[in-house]
């Protein structure tokens, strides 16, 4: 999952706002990214981006804020212990620790950058499966055979490298916030990156000017190029045969090298160890690690209509498990995308270098040139290098116990993965809209009133806000619950409470919510501060403060519900596992007419169920969509008009 609790935070897509903050007074940076467009006398122009440098916030400013939005969750006793454990920080250590941060982003362009990388990422020791890699979706096809299925990967594959061709001749587009530009650097480092397995802290290696792609089919890897000998792109067409000559050489099953990879951090990096004292596996690896991306052509798993969206969420984001396709990944590419015959396709990506940005994009541009013949019909059909197998040596004693091993956990780990799908067909963002509220705030305070029904208690809730207006920046978090979301909440579980009531409070919430979302947007959230002081204190040998034990901050950064807003127009979604053993992971994507939202929860857990919650969160819309309507009758009335709006 998007690294919450268990590590520090879950860090997921941007969000779709259009803002114009009140951004604070700090030092602009021109960016090594550049912008080329072409100009009027056909030339090209090369623009550097004006980002601000991350700040130092105060911590008399970050500190009431965080004292505010940990009282829905404590009770009184322990929000007197956490308020005299933040004044004793504030004054003591915290003051201290300040000053070291202030020292540290006056001379670095981003501060955060570096070390959420390590601390959020690369020290992670769980799998990346399921735990921090999202699976994002493609809208499910319909193959009439495997010459269209061979076809339909190929397109995707040019689809692909053409979408590059775009990020390396910087016609990405410029987004800002107001006046603000949006660091487009995340887009040039997605492509041939690779995370490296190694003891304690991993390492991760950029190859964007690789020129091959790595096929992966029936555990046996392929090094395919994906450019002719003089750097054009290979025709889909050429791309397809190619494809379909590897799944016509390969009858049975390879050993299960790409399974290790869906292990943990430290028995991967053991076995990484293991399978490179063979001279032959390094130079397979390293052109598997330099691959621009690789491709899964998997085996065929079956689903029903009752069950699809749940299926595709396991193939995308762990592969079903051993005896499916599990084994035919590689997890640590930034970039693996899937294809299955039985017309699932999508991306699995790995996290650590970059946010669901850039993915996102490519998935909506893959999407829409897809149907389009004249968008395959370029591309060279000479003087290219035809697909090469990889080869791998036999595998030691040690190394055959390790696969065992990482096949056993990856079993346990995806039975473990409680997974459940809600097409929500009721409406969408066109009727929010129309009630001027804000589509993702009000999902927000859904999920919130969701578990509050469902648990009879507050839970934290994360959603993450991208840091792009900064150099380098990547996420902050949105800390959802509120005093004003279980106000909301209370009262729409209280019988006693009429609904124009329930209404204000739910704008009270929503607003409240987009507050606390600009604050995050602009860097002026909570979590990244106070992440800061504590690594302060870590990197110069000092105690961490007592106040990170405090009951606020510990039950505020156990993130029972992990949120992310994915919008596409596809008929797709994004999934991902829950931060906590108790919670829920929840990805949801708002369409004009109705909505997905992907919830999972861990089977282990007795007190959480991902069907449930998603009963639940069904309830809480239909519910809160019922009030909407009936106050706004109730006001048509009010003003001299019945429904139809006549006197």
């Amino acid at each position: 999952m998007l690294l919450i609790n268990r590590s520090i935070s879950r860090c997921l897509l941007p969000h779709s706002f259009t803002l114009t903050p009140k951004i604070p007074s700090i030092s602009v940076h021109n960016a090594l990214w550049t912008t080329t467009r072409s100009n009027s006398a056909g030339g090209k122009q090369t623009k550097k981006q004006n980002l601000l440098r991350y700040p130092a916030l105060k911590l008399e400013e970050t500190m009431p804020k965080f004292l505010k939005s940990v009282q829905p969750l404590l009770s009184d006793r322990e929000y007197e212990q956490t308020e005299e454990m933040a004044a004793e920080f504030q004054c003591g250590q915290g003051a201290h620790l300040q000053k070291l941060l202030e020292k540290l982003a006056a001379c670095e362009e981003n501060w955060l950058a570096p070390r959420w990388m390590k601390t959020a990422y690369l020290g992670y020791r769980e799998p990346v499966t399921i735990y921090s890699s999202p699976g994002m979706t493609f809208p499910l096809m319909n193959f009439k055979n495997l010459d269209e299925y061979y076809s339909y990967t190929s397109k995707l594959i040019m689809a692909m490298i053409k979408f590059k061709k775009r990020v390396d001749d910087g016609l990405m587009p410029i987004s800002k916030i107001g006046e603000f530009e949006l660091d487009n650097s995340q887009f040039g480092v997605v492509y041939g990156t690779c995370r490296i397995p190694l003891p304690e802290v991993d390492d991760i290696e950029y190859n964007p000017t690789s020129q091959h792609v790595t096929v992966i089919y029936k555990n046996h890897f392929y090094k395919l190029p994906v450019y002719n000998k003089h750097g054009n792109i290979l025709n889909a067409k050429i791309l397809g045969e190619q494809l379909k000559r590897i799944a016509e050489t390969e009858t049975s099953l390879g050993t299960p090298i790409g399974i290790l990879t869906t292990d943990q951090r430290e028995n991967w990096a053991q076995a990484y160890m293991e399978l490179s004292k063979c001279d032959g596996n390094c130079s397979s690896l390293k052109c598997i690690q330099s691959s621009l991306f690789t491709v899964s052509l998997d085996q065929c798993v079956p689903y029903t209509e009752n069950d699809k969206y749940n299926v595709y969420a396991h193939q995308v984001v762990h592969g079903g498990g051993s005896t499916q396709n599990s084994a035919n990944r590689w997890m640590d590419k930034t970039i693996q995308v899937i294809v299955n015959p039985n017309g699932m396709s999508g991306f699995c990506y790995e996290h650590s270098p970059a946010e669901g940005q850039p993915i996102a994009l490519m998935t909506e541009y893959i999407t829409k040139i897809l149907p389009q013949a004249s968008e395959f019909e370029d591309g060279s059909s000479e003087n290219y290098e035809c697909a090469s197998k990889l080869q791998f040596c036999e595998p030691s004693n040690c190394l055959q116990e390790k696969l065992q091993q990482a096949a056993q956990n990856i079993d346990k780990l995806s039975q473990n993965f409680d997974m459940h799908v809600l097409h929500y067909k009721s409406y969408g963002k066109e009727f929010l809209k129309q009630q001027k509220l804000s589509p993702d705030s009000f999902i927000q305070m859904a999920l919130q009133y969701a578990f509050y029904k469902l648990h009879k208690c507050a839970g934290a809730q994360y959603e993450s806000a991208h840091l792009r207006i900064f150099y380098g920046g990547r996420t902050e978090t949105i800390r959802s619950c509120s005093n004003e979301s279980v106000a909301f909440a209370q009262a729409m579980i209280n019988a006693a409470c009429n609904d124009a009531t329930r209404v204000k409070l739910l704008t009270l919430a929503v607003n409240g919510h987009r507050q606390f979302t600009n604050m995050a947007l602009q860097g002026r959230g909570i979590d990244r501060h106070l992440l800061g002081l504590k690594l302060m204190a870590l990197e110069n040998n000092l105690p961490v403060p007592k106040f990170y034990s405090s009951p606020g901050y510990v039950k505020s950064t156990h993130f029972r519900i992990a949120t992310s807003q994915v919008a596409t127009k596809n008929k797709a979604f994004m999934c991902y596992g829950s931060s906590t053993d108790d919670g829920y992971g929840c990805c949801y994507n708002p369409r004009d007419n109705d909505m997905f939202l992907a919830v999972s929860s861990w089977t282990s857990n007795q007190e959480t169920s991902s069907v449930e919650f998603a009963k639940s969160i069904e309830e809480a819309l239909d519910r809160m969509r019922e009030i909407l309507v009936k106050t706004g009758e109730t006001k048509k009335r009010s003003n001299g008009k019945d429904i139809a709006g006549k006197k």
